[in-house]
């Protein structure tokens, strides 16, 4: 199979590092930790007056901008307090609007079509499930009260509005949020507008409080929907979860693999959102993955295994990471390496005067900093990091000394045994998920100062996860050349059965080119033995290729050879490289996608070291060389006729930071065995795709030249959309699409269905087997409950996992004419997930976004460039 190293952080690394940029002032490191005990270093000295020292959501004091009563008070509540007993106003964990995966709520568009008034499928056998969620439970007749707060006269300082609130807990009660102008009761004031009283302490003003009421929300208000999460986020406080990123981890409860130097911290991902019929608490089990060693640890390390360039290789490893300081749990990426500076710089405070970073971390967190020749890291924040709403002008200076690496590094990643290791911790089967989620509840239930916040609003978690139906959807049969057969739906696999089975179409390999370094000729030639023993019983012919042995694996001796040896009845070529060097795999598939275009296959020697094994790799190389000729290995039955799928994914550039490229991909027959392939290249950085229009024109141009017509239905899968990039797709996207259609014909109006793939969910099924659970069966689907009342929306469990818990794709329906029921939308995706030609069984998504990935992730990790159009009606990037 075509291989190549390794990549996981390449795209990471290579958007960093800015090179000849304007040096800015520092700022200071820790920026979002606890309050100062002294005054905090700014980027650059204030315009008007120093400020007193401020931190966190303290530096947001000030002048409040008026909204009416009765405005819903969404993304503008800067810090939503929770009035408590003793507590007084204590800030919320994070800011009421500003959206984070797992904690705050995001409006998401309706995306319903108006005809599904039922999204509910009926085929297949029903199945009882498990899923993990918690009901939100309401007293009856629950409802949030709402009430606009005005002070006379008017008072500047947030600080002092929740002060003089809570003078008034008497009238109030205990329970009650407040953000300086919108105040949430769990009841209603006797009267609609209450007139109090306060003293203002610095002069004695009397201050006239006016608290009038402007709503009363129902438990499935969005805005109900927040209070929830804000109230869940301080309850993991309160239980001693710590947040870190996006999510919340124990480290108390840390899991240590020293042989390694990591450390695993056990936690959630949470959120609350309506579901179909109820507001529900999501809960996963997640990992964060430490190095115990610091990153000047690693610098040293790296010093001293390879002296020569080490700036270079420092910065290059470290560029793109990111790290965690322990000193106040926040994470941050690394931007760049500053090698001119050390912890003895100086730099500004708010009252003007300079403090050395030595100085400040002993100051502020206690830490004594004992290298006194490290360079500093720099990490460049995003606007939305920024606090207050203002740009914050320069990047944040941190110390090796107190930074731990997050992550796993590509080498870790492609280390079996440490990957082994850290899979005892982080792999964790259906049984040990639901006891870890359940004794999370138990510990949120049997916390009496959470009971006692949850029962003043009159709130409840339900006391265990949820059940629900499921269907299973039949089995496929698989079709090749000399028949149809079945396979074992548990295993979704069928690489046993197909032995000695006919592939669909094969095309002869003529005139092939086999280049090899001179040191691997007797691999290469056990290799090419194997290769053509394996060929016929799959009906594939492959004649002797010209054998091209190269002195060494230098990258020119390939392109070299290439050059020389290839003519324009050359059919393929295939290298076999001695180790793993992606600047090689590059060149090589750089030169075969676009220089010379020719399909190409690239084998590591490693993968023909182990004799016992090589007539089943060299089956598995056979099966992609012939489709990378264009040729078709299985078929599964699919009753619409004159039908296009198409898969469309991003991925990000790794040599160009802001590009994107957008991989799309056409099926040419009835049968969805034969695709066509273009690729967009954008410059926005963004996920989403802006020449749609010239990619789906060629498809459908072409599908016309091999069919004479035009397809009748058109169904998008569109994978790639990230967290509230929803709105765009249907905004912008959609209205391309359909606007292509028109291009090619007043009266062509093909039935049309766009579904959005979400791989990346936290949402599980376990399905019971007698007393414990276990993972559903591959076919499982599941369209209640847990879907969403606004979306026509499913959920699909397609592969089969050995270990740990099966993770199911989420598919939401954002476009509907195509005329199918709800029970064909889901049968037509479980179909799609068993086309994908690189693996005998069935995968997590539709083989055309998976197609779509592959093309994408080949240009943007290799080519860097348009692929020729030469090769766009084959398989070549698989």
């Amino acid at each position: 199979m075509s291989q190549q190293p390794p990549s996981g952080r390449a795209r990471g690394r290579a958007r960093g590092r800015a090179r000849g940029t304007v040096e800015e002032p520092p700022r200071r490191p820790g920026m979002e930790g606890a309050t100062p005990t002294a005054p905090p270093p700014v980027a650059a000295p204030p315009a008007e007056a120093p400020v007193p020292a401020a931190s966190g959501r303290g530096r947001q004091r000030g002048g409040v901008t008026a909204r009416p009563p009765g405005a819903p008070p969404t993304s503008q509540m800067e810090a939503l307090s929770l009035g408590e007993k003793g507590a007084g106003a204590a800030p919320a964990a994070a800011p009421f609007g500003r959206r984070r995966r797992g904690d705050l709520v995001i409006e998401e568009p309706h995306t319903r079509p108006s005809h599904i008034s039922d999204k509910k499928g009926s085929s297949g056998n029903p199945v009882p499930l498990v899923t993990n969620f918690f009901r939100v439970i309401c007293t009856p007749s629950w409802c949030l009260y709402q009430y606009h707060v005005d002070f006379a006269p008017e008072i500047d300082y947030r600080g002092v509005r929740f002060s003089m609130v809570k003078e008034h807990l008497g009238l109030l009660g205990e329970t009650y949020a407040f953000d300086g102008m919108i105040l949430f009761l769990p009841k209603r004031l006797e009267q609609r507008e209450t007139v109090l009283f306060s003293k203002r302490r610095n002069d004695d003003a009397e201050i006239k409080i006016t608290i009038t009421l402007t709503n009363e929300l129902p438990p499935t208000s969005p805005t109900c929907i927040q209070l929830y999460n804000i109230l869940f986020r301080k309850a993991l406080n309160e239980i001693g979860m710590q947040q870190i990123g996006r999510n919340n981890y124990n480290p108390d409860m840390a899991a240590y693999v020293p042989q390694h130097k990591l450390e695993v911290w056990p936690g959630f991902v949470t959120s609350i959102l309506q579901y179909e019929a109820n507001v529900m608490l999501m809960a996963d089990v997640s990992h964060k993955i430490l190095r115990t060693d610091t990153v000047l640890d690693f610098l040293y390390d790296l010093y001293n295994k390879t002296q020569h360039n080490f700036h270079e290789n420092a910065t290059k490893k470290l560029v793109g990471e990111i790290v965690l300081t322990r000193y106040n749990n926040k994470t941050y990426r690394i931007d760049d390496i500053d090698w001119e500076q050390n912890p003895q710089n100086k730099f500004k405070l708010y009252d003007g005067s300079e403090l050395s970073y030595v100085e400040y971390y002993a100051k502020q967190y206690n830490k004594t900093v004992r290298d006194m020749d490290q360079p500093l890291l720099v990490s460049r924040p995003k606007k939305k990091m920024q606090k207050g709403g203002k740009p914050v002008e320069g990047p944040l200076y941190l110390l090796p000394e107190l930074c731990t690496l997050t992550g796993l590094t590509d080498e870790v990643r492609a280390d079996f045994h440490v990957m082994k290791d850290i899979a005892i911790h982080t792999r964790i089967t259906p049984d040990k998920r639901n006891d870890t989620l359940q004794t999370f509840i138990n510990t949120l239930n049997r916390n009496e100062k959470v009971q006692k916040d949850m029962k003043g609003w009159g709130l409840s978690y339900d006391k265990s996860l949820l059940s629900l139906q499921g269907r299973v959807m039949p089995p496929e049969k698989i079709w090749q050349r000399s028949g149809s057969y079945n396979y074992k739906p548990q295993d979704a696999d069928w690489g046993r059965e197909m032995r000695g089975q006919q592939l669909i179409s094969c095309v002869p390999m003529q005139n092939w080119l086999f280049i090899f370094p001179q040191r691997n000729s007797p691999q290469a030639q056990d290799f090419l033995q194997a290769l053509v023993r394996v060929g016929p019983p799959m009906g594939m012919n492959i004649n002797k290729p010209i054998m091209c042995e190269i002195p060494d694996d230098r990258t020119d001796n390939y392109l070299r050879t290439m050059r020389e040896q290839m003519n324009d009845k050359t059919q393929m070529v295939v290298c076999l490289l001695s180790s793993q060097r992606k600047d090689r795999y590059d060149a090589i598939k750089k030169f075969c996608c676009v220089d010379h275009p020719v399909p190409s296959q690239v084998i590591v020697s490693r993968t023909l070291q182990k004799k016992q094994m090589l007539m089943s790799v060299a089956t598995k190389i056979a099966l992609q060389l012939n489709c990378k000729l264009g040729g078709e290995l299985w078929a599964v039955e699919i009753p619409l006729k004159s039908m296009m799928v198409v898969g469309i994914d991003c991925y990000h550039d790794s040599a160009t930071k802001g590009q994107s490229i957008g991989g799309v991909i056409a099926s040419m027959n009835n049968s969805l065995t034969r695709w066509y392939s273009r690729c967009t290249f954008q410059h926005s950085g963004q996920e989403l795709i802006d020449q749609l229009k010239v990619c789906l024109q060629a498809a459908l141009k072409k599908f016309y030249e091999l069919n004479s017509n035009l397809p009748d239905r058109v169904i998008i899968y569109r994978d790639g959309v990230g967290d509230g990039q929803l709105g765009a797709v249907v905004e912008h996207e959609i209205p391309q699409v359909l606007d292509t259609f028109k291009n090619l014909g007043a009266d062509y109006k093909p039935k049309v269905a766009w579904i959005v793939v979400k791989k990346r969910i936290n949402t599980r099924f376990f399905a019971q087997a007698g007393r414990g659970l276990q993972n559903p069966p591959p076919g499982t689907v599941v369209d209640t409950e847990v879907t969403r009342p606004e979306w026509y929306d499913f959920f699909l469990v397609s592969q089969s996992v050995r270990q740990g818990t099966v993770t199911p794709c989420h598919y939401n329906v954002v476009w509907d004419t195509s005329g199918l029921k709800p029970d064909h939308m889901q049968r037509l995706t479980y179909k799609l997930c068993h086309l994908y030609y690189n693996w005998p069984g069935t995968i997590r998504v539709p083989a055309p976004c998976q197609y779509a990935h592959k093309l994408a992730f080949l240009v943007g990790q290799s080519i860097h460039k348009d692929p020729s159009l030469n090769l766009a009606d084959r398989l070549y990037f698989l």
